[in-house]
């Protein structure tokens, strides 16, 4: 691991941000003509977090995208949940969704500019995806992609970039990525904080740092637009781009540059988080979501709640939910099960059984994992990732057999929210509400779901404070 201090979160404030007004001026000024949809594929739900009022599709057919690319709006996300897939199915899965993105477009007539939207901890099956969508779309068009546009910016998290390092804010500090316990992800394990040096980490040298092109917060905040253009425009090979962001006005400096560059002839796909992807959908800031948008009518059940995630951060918001005096009804849900045949079925009918007891009873029901991270005998990272696949599988699926609508529903973990969505719920097509908390999305589920129009909040393993699963669940609670 390198050895990299931690910093006070005022680092990126010695570097004075550019004036609001100006900026938002050559933002619009780029934004004139670029006809480009923007689709954005998500390694899973979480990526709408800083979205509101657009669709998102849980699979990729040929008709989907064709939807989503005929909308009115300029962007519509694609879960892919490829954070839970083998590496294997990851890349069979871009490869398709290529292909079918490239026959919609054709049908439609409409062009696209493609974001692969990844965690802003720096976890998941980078530069798998890219470069598989890359291969794909220039083996089957003319398109040729001069690079790759690097940005896990995502300030509601306080994912930070600065000087090209990648921080993780905690209260007041930031610390470097790469000694974070998202650096040990017992699949996506990584050392480097430096983004440059983690590109050349991931890509096992066959992109090398010192061939890399950054954007630093300084040229970002003087506004020195025609320099990043430059640089944008020499970019070739599937060069990488290494965007440093500490504000949202950064983002949008970088994105007017962005957009100059495709608009005169440049390719590029983007591995970004969801502080980019918000700018250059030109999606605007909404109040957080109140109780009376997100409850219907009160029919005396109560709500499920459901923890897959094993972060810190996660556990901590669990035992602070657990301990607020709310009316609740705790479940366990005993994951080591998963190591004795039948066991994760025989758990899972069991905590199905407490739940609905539990509802019916007017209380909420919160169903979480046992907080032991647990490892494969021979722990390797494919056998961790099938066996946090098979506990999130056998815990979700609980959902799908539900046989009371809740009265809302909280699902805490990227896995775990894509499991209750696609496979409990049977969501095709979802409503982006907006936000409950800074980075808590809110899905409005289809017509076509288990539970029609129910208020599905997506929380994030690694967001939030550690009173925030407590304060969302009191206030849905409120009479």
């Amino acid at each position: 691991m390198e050895s990299v201090s931690i910093v006070p979160a005022s680092l990126a404030e010695r570097i004075p941000l550019p004036d609001e007004a100006l900026t938002a001026r050559m933002l619009a000024k780029a934004r004139e003509g670029f006809d480009r949809k923007i689709v954005v594929l998500d390694d899973d739900p979480t990526g709408v977090q800083t979205v509101h009022d657009l669709s998102v599709y849980t699979d990729w057919r040929c008709e989907t995208l064709e939807s989503g690319l005929a909308e009115e709006g300029t962007m519509f996300f694609v879960l892919t949940n490829s954070r839970g897939f083998s590496q294997q199915e990851t890349e069979c899965a871009h490869r398709e969704i290529a292909e079918n993105l490239l026959a919609a477009s054709e049908k439609t007539s409409v062009p696209f500019l493609l974001v692969s939207r990844g965690d802003s901890t720096l976890r998941g099956h980078y530069p798998m995806e890219t470069e598989t969508l890359r291969q794909t779309l220039e083996e089957h068009s003319s398109v040729r992609y001069d690079g790759e546009i690097v940005m896990p910016y995502f300030k509601e998290g306080g994912r930070l970039t600065i000087g090209n390092v990648h921080y993780v804010q905690t209260g007041d500090c930031l610390t470097p990525a790469g000694l974070t316990e998202f650096a040990q992800d017992t699949t996506f394990a990584y050392n480097a904080s430096n983004l440059l040096d983690w590109c050349e980490e991931r890509t096992g040298g066959h992109y090398t740092a010192r061939d890399m092109t950054a954007i630093s917060l300084e040229e970002l905040r003087a506004l020195d637009y025609d320099a990043i253009l430059q640089k944008l425009m020499a970019v070739k090979g599937f060069g990488k781009v290494i965007v440093n962001a500490a504000e949202d006005r950064d983002v949008e400096v970088f994105t007017a540059a962005l957009l100059e560059a495709v608009k005169q002839g440049k390719e590029f796909l983007i591995r970004s988080a969801a502080g980019l992807v918000r700018v250059l959908g030109n999606v605007d800031h909404r109040p957080l979501l109140k109780r009376e948008e997100l409850r219907g009518t009160d029919t005396g059940v109560g709500g499920l709640v459901v923890v897959g995630s094993h972060v810190k951060k996660t556990t901590e918001q669990l035992e602070c939910l657990l301990n607020a005096g709310l009316e609740l009804c705790p479940i366990c849900f005993d994951a080591e099960s998963a190591f004795t045949s039948g066991g994760l079925e025989k758990e899972r009918d069991r905590v199905l059984m407490e739940a609905e007891r539990a509802m019916r009873g007017g209380k909420t029901a919160v169903v979480y994992t046992s907080r032991r991270v647990l490892r494969t005998r021979e722990n390797d990272a494919q056998g961790n990732l099938n066996l946090s696949v098979r506990i999130s599988e056998a815990l979700t699926s609980m959902v799908g057999e539900l046989t009371v609508r809740p009265a809302f529903l909280i699902a805490k973990g990227g896995i775990t929210s894509s499991d209750v969505g696609i496979r409990a719920l049977g969501v095709h097509r979802a409503w982006v509400m907006g936000q409950v908390a800074p980075g808590v999305p809110v899905w409005r589920t289809g017509e076509e779901s288990k539970f029609p129009g129910l208020s599905y909040v997506i929380f994030p393993g690694n967001v939030g404070g550690v009173t925030t699963l407590r304060d969302i669940v009191a206030m849905l609670l409120m009479p």
